[in-house]
This record gives C-alpha cells, sequence and structure tokens, in this order.
C-alpha cells in the first residue's frame, strides 16, 4: 500500500518548494510515512569508523537541517542520517524565493543560507533522543554563522558541543550560499581550521571521539583538489565528503530556474561529483573513507559512487522527485549490481575502477 505522502507528492510539488519540502518533513515526523523497508541485505552491511553500517546509503545534509525526523527518515530505510547545517546560532538564512525545482532537469537550486534553528535546539533534539534509547547512526554537519567575525571558532564551538551526541561529524566549507565560505578550503585556512576542530574533538569527548570529516565542492580546480587531500592527510582527519552543491551550470539544462542562484543538486550533478570523487579517492590513495554525495538516483548511481571510492553514499534531491520509497528501490537494485559483478560485499566494490 502507497503511504500518505507517496500518494500527496504530485501535490506537494504544486507548491512553492520550501513548502512542499517542509509539509513532506512534518509528514514523516508525524508519523504518517508508513515505511515498511525490507529485511536488510548483508551484502550492504559494513563497518566504517568502527560504526557499524545496515546499508552504504544515508540522507544528505540539508533534507532535516534542524534534527525533527531522524527517527522517521532512518525508518525508510536508510544506514545512516545526516542532519544540518547547523551554525552556534540561529539564523534564517537568505530571503526567500530561495529553493527552485528543476523539474524537467530532475535537479535542484537552492541558495538557502544556512538557516536553521542553532545548536542549541537541535543538539537538544539528539540528546533526548538518545536519553529515550533510539539506536540509529546520525551526523552533525556543521557550518559558520553568516555575521560571525571568527569562523574558525564557530566550527569549534559545533564540534566541541556536538561531539557527545553525534556518530559522526562533518565540517562544511563548501555551501556556496555562506558569503567567503568556500575560500576556507585554501590550503592555509582549511589547515588550521582542521587542527583546531580535531584539537576541540580531543578536548570534548575522551573516549569514543567521533569521526570528523570535510565536505568540499564540486568546483575545486586540481591543484586545490591536491591541496585538500594533502591537508586531510597531514592534520589525519577521518574523511571527506565529495560534494556538496555545485555554482556550475552544465550544458543542456532545460528548466526556466536552471539560471538562479545557488547551489545545483540532482541529476545534473553526478558527473562532476562523481569525477571529484574519483580524484580524490586517487589523491589519497584510497587512505580516507569517502562520502559521494550528487546526483544518485538509482542504485546504479549509488554503485558508481562505490566503485569510484566512496565508502559510503548520500542523497536528497532524488526524493523529491521519486519519493520515499526510491530508498528501498535504491537499496534492492544496489545488492542486485554487487552480486552480479561477483562481489561479497560493499567493501570489496570500493574503489573498484582504481584497481
Amino acid at each position: 500500500m502507497l503511504n500518505p505522502v507517496t500518494l500527496a507528492a504530485p501535490l506537494l510539488r504544486l507548491l512553492d518548494p520550501e513548502t512542499g519540502h517542509r509539509l513532506a518533513l512534518r509528514a514523516l515526523a508525524c508519523g504518517l510515512v508508513r515505511a515498511t523497508p525490507e529485511p536488510g541485505d548483508p551484502i550492504l552491511r559494513q563497518s566504517v569508523w568502527g560504526l557499524d553500517f545496515a546499508n552504504p546509503l544515508g540522507s544528505a545534509a540539508g533534507f532535516d537541517k534542524n534534527a525533527e525526523a531522524v527517527d522517521a527518515t532512518l525508518a525508510l530505510g536508510f544506514g545512516f542520517a545526516e542532519i544540518g547545517t547547523v551554525t552556534p546560532r540561529p539564523q534564517p538564512g537568505n530571503p526567500r524565493p530561495r529553493l527552485f525545482r528543476l523539474v524537467n532537469d530532475e535537479a535542484v537550486v537552492n541558495r538557502m543560507g544556512f538557516n536553521n534553528q542553532g545548536l542549541a535546539a537541535v543538539l537538544g533534539r539528539l540528546e533526548r533522543r538518545r536519553a529515550r534509547g533510539r539506536g540509529g547512526l546520525v551526523a552533525v554537519n556543521l557550518g559558520r554563522n553568516k555575521d560571525s567575525a571568527d569562523a574558525v571558532a564557530d566550527y569549534v564551538e559545533g564540534v566541541r558541543r556536538a561531539a557527545s551526541v553525534a556518530s559522526f561529524l562533518v565540517i562544511n566549507v563548501s555551501s556556496p550560499n555562506t558569503p567567503g565560505l568556500r575560500a576556507l578550503q585554501r590550503r592555509q585556512e582549511l589547515g588550521e581550521l582542521l587542527a583546531a576542530a580535531l584539537a576541540a574533538r580531543g578536548g570534548a569527548v575522551a573516549d569514543g571521539q567521533p569521526p570528523l570529516l570535510v565536505k568540499i565542492a564540486p568546483d575545486l580546480t586540481e591543484d586545490e583538489l591536491a591541496d585538500v587531500a594533502a591537508v586531510a592527510l597531514e592534520v589525519g582527519v577521518d574523511g571527506l565528503v565529495a560534494t556538496n552543491t555545485t555554482i556550475s551550470r552544465p550544458a543542456g539544462l532545460g528548466d526556466r530556474h536552471a539560471d538562479e542562484a545557488g547551489g545545483l543538486s540532482g541529476r545534473p550533478l553526478f558527473d562532476l561529483s562523481t569525477r571529484v570523487l574519483g580524484e580524490i579517492y586517487r589523491l589519497t590513495g584510497g587512505r580516507l573513507p569517502l562520502v559521494g554525495v550528487g546526483g544518485v538516483a538509482s542504485g546504479a548511481d549509488a554503485y558508481a559512487k562505490i566503485r569510484a571510492g566512496a565508502s559510503l553514499v548520500q542523497f536528497y534531491t532524488a526524493m523529491v522527485y521519486g519519493g520515499p520509497r526510491i530508498v528501498a528501490d535504491i537499496r534492492r537494485e544496489l545488492a542486485q549490481l554487487l552480486r552480479a559483478d561477483g562481489f561479497a560485499s560493499v567493501a570489496q566494490a570500493i574503489g573498484a575502477d582504481h584497481r
């Protein structure tokens, strides 16, 4: 039986995109989605950073910014959920409209600007969830406040406060919608930021420290990618997320919103983000677990990310067009593709295209 959100998906897409997303998220949080995920397929299980993932699929940051529907998101069949981006203080983000569907391209452009309720509210929900004994892996994506005079201090505060409740942490320095943010990916700035973040993590949690990752842009040059890889290995971060949305506009986009300012996600991002993922895997020699994000809308897409070097795969825009049932569809197809190529596990397929 189709759940209410699946039935309502065409109607939700008639609404303003931000309103439609908000209603869909509230439907999840209120239990209106009766998810009936299939039993976990053992071929999809793996351990990354000592964490046990039932499958490599995760909801990408931006889907549930304020940790309002964590359990319902996991119940769709995801192996993990990532909440945020969350900043130290609440902020409203950029003026609306700031979210645009490119229906003809199965894509989205956003210039949200880290709108969120702030660390106190968001982490409070995660702490109450943990106190109720809720399981599942939940990552926290951290950003800086737009008006902050000290970006590093914002990230340090986020790490310090989120370390005790996050399965892993993601430092977001790649959103195109906060002025100056992407400059933090330059070699010196990134090294200083990540060193401070790692020190903050060590001071916040003595044992069982959550892995610390950094999320990068798909628009970096070859030299910039080499710098990111070198810094990541030098300072000792635990992984990289490749990639965020792109400020580029691939040829052939057919929607009237294609030229809106902001970051592009969805199908048109797939090739670019996968190339960057593969290059980062090569530059790091496969020594760091990578999370592949960008344009995933099928099991074949997820499999391509894994073969390019991803240990884990995330998506969000695909649910705008495919509804919540797409999670189970991608899981099923991914398992079939792994078996068809003779792999006994996800781990065996990671980076296969480089061998």
